[in-house]
């Protein structure tokens, strides 16, 4: 005979094909603050951790959760103040899971209906005694990979979960790519890591291109690992001829053994002063300085920067003084002081040391790495020896950016209502982002704008950083996808988890993952937050993208560039 609650809410939800091991049941707690469950005599609570996922099986639905804390309780007080003999093992066990017991507190996030792929957001909790088991493969699979009627999205599997070796969690490229995203760690934990691994999906999976602003030179050709070097993106399987590598310095990549592409210069008269502007935190250029910049684009033209620059000198004979000192005309008009036009020529003094800066140059940067995105292949620029330096790095990335990311807007803009005509997606990766995206500088930058504008122009960023909560609130907020590494400034984890439902409890995963090779996913591209273990970047990550790729020509001929036979 059916018992009362079978036959008012019908036969509690099935068991799962593979039976997991049951933890304990609902004892309290409500849709905000989460669960409490009363662990079974039998769990030994030191086996069971902080992000690990269980799945509560209620009565029509299976809810998913995470337990986000751990904790003793006891039935009676006074047990804490009159402990027994711990040297007795009897007594000890006679209390067990009785007079004391261990709980778990989880937080409920996803839902699986009856006859529904779909996962959907938790908006009711189980009933009291609801039994807790361990989520299975099986039911972790429904979850970050539903099978849709009618939809194929791309997915990369990123790693797996905590104490679930073996079970893989799939990212959704497709919603990925989408929202603007970021990594955010505190140094040594291996964002570049992350990212680079993230990079190969997103490439590898053509659910993007990518222009990479490589500040260590760690993305393009090979990059330093634990064990030695690692492949980098063109070395990996099936992304060789998708992968251009440039670079600002030659020397640089001939010394390391990379294989560049692409030599990029840019001239002095290419330069606007939007593209100095951003460097105001760099070098300390005043207000008083930044308007001058312009009034000097106004009055000497496009070669303002190189006469700002370039070194006293003698007249011509039979020329003019005005005409061979442009910039004594302007201080004696009262056009600008001699105090500020003396401090910009000491502050901008820097670009001399930058040789990939020119007087003049036929060629235009923007347009060569543009050509390339145009015809689907990803673009990384090697910084080489500017990598330590923050004004070179903002100044190029400012530079090509904006004009990028203009061809982009007035591509999109010519093919509204034809899409075989827009340009492919890009996702623009830059290092150091609080440099773009401090508060009071990102509205008016391009990297602001394309954080606020998520996917309308096809141009999103994937902004990676160790000190989140220097970034603008209203960017971070635009932030679809989040891969957090360990964070040890409060303000830092604050801003990291800000926006996000459940913060609290997530605080407490986020403080206790390892410096290494752990993460917390959450947003866009994943169902729900999730903590995984990353998979390795290693000789077994390149075979298997090999095997995953059906044309056997290129996997030949990758083969073929490693052992120095193939052709580029």
């Amino acid at each position: 005979m059916a018992s009362e609650p079978d036959v008012v809410f019908g036969a509690r939800s099935a068991p799962s094909p593979m039976e997991a091991r049951r933890l304990g049941m609902v004892i309290g707690g409500s849709l905000s603050e989460g669960l409490v469950v009363k662990l079974d005599p039998r769990i030994a609570i030191e086996g069971l951790a902080v992000g690990r996922y269980v799945v509560i099986r209620g009565y029509r639905r299976r809810f998913f959760g995470m337990i986000t804390d751990i904790r003793l309780d006891s039935a009676n007080p006074d047990l804490a103040r009159m402990p027994p003999d711990p040297d007795d093992p009897l007594i000890r066990e006679m209390m067990a899971g009785i007079g004391v017991f261990g709980q778990i507190h989880v937080q409920p996030m996803l839902v699986l209906e009856e006859n529904d792929p779909l996962p959907r957001p938790v908006k009711t909790v189980p009933a009291h005694f609801s039994p807790v088991y361990e989520a299975t493969e099986e039911e972790v699979h429904a979850i970050f990979r539903p099978r849709v009627k009618g939809r194929e999205d791309r997915y990369f599997v990123i790693g797996e979960p905590l104490d679930m070796p073996g079970v893989h969690i799939p990212l959704n490229l497709d919603r990925f790519v989408e929202r603007s995203s970021g990594v955010f760690g505190k140094s040594g934990t291996g964002k570049t890591f992350l990212t680079r691994l993230l990079l190969a999906g997103v490439i590898r999976h053509n659910a993007s291109v990518a222009l990479v602003f490589d500040m260590h030179n760690e993305y393009g050709w090979s990059a330093p690992g634990e064990e030695g070097l690692v492949n980098g993106l063109k070395q990996l399987p099936g992304c060789f001829s998708r992968v251009v590598i440039a670079t600002l310095d030659e020397e640089s990549s001939r010394r390391r053994n990379s294989r560049y592409d692409l030599v990029i210069r840019i001239g002095y008269d290419q330069i606007e002063p939007e593209d100095v502007e951003l460097l105001r935190g760099v070098i300390g250029l005043s207000e008083v300085q930044i308007g001058a910049l312009y009034m000097l684009r106004r009055r000497l033209g496009r070669d303002w920067l190189r006469i700002l620059l370039e070194e006293e000198r003698a007249p011509v004979e039979g020329e003019e003084e005005a005409i061979a000192d442009p910039l004594t005309e302007l201080v004696e008009r009262d056009l600008i002081t001699s105090s500020t036009l003396g401090a910009l020529q000491r502050k901008l003094g820097l670009f001399h040391r930058f040789r990939f800066l020119v007087p003049q140059t036929s060629e235009d940067a923007a347009q060569a790495i543009l050509s390339r995105i145009l015809n689907g292949q990803s673009v990384v620029l090697e910084f080489g020896r500017y990598g330590n330096d923050m004004a070179a790095y903002v100044l190029v990335a400012n530079y090509l950016t904006r004009r990028i990311h203009a061809e982009y807007v007035r591509r999109k803009e010519a093919a509204l209502g034809d899409p075989g005509r827009e340009p492919p997606h890009l996702v623009i990766v830059v290092e150091e982002a609080h440099k773009f995206l401090q508060p009071g500088i990102a509205e008016h930058t391009v990297f602001g704008t394309i954080a606020r504008e998520l996917r309308k122009y096809n141009v999103t960023l994937l902004i990676v950083d160790q000190r989140p909560s220097q970034i603008d609130s209203e960017v971070l907020s635009q932030i679809g996808t989040r891969v957090l590494c360990l964070l040890d400034h409060e303000e830092d984890v604050r801003a990291a988890l800000a926006g996000i439902s459940g913060a609290s409890r997530l605080r407490e995963v986020l403080a206790r993952l390892e410096t290494k090779q752990q993460a917390l996913l959450l947003g866009h591209a994943v169902p729900m937050p999730v903590v995984v273990r990353t998979r390795s970047y290693d000789a077994s990550f390149y075979k298997e993208l090999a095997q995953g790729n059906q044309r056997e020509d290129l996997v030949e001929n990758y083969l073929n560039v490693m052992r120095g036979e193939g052709e580029d």
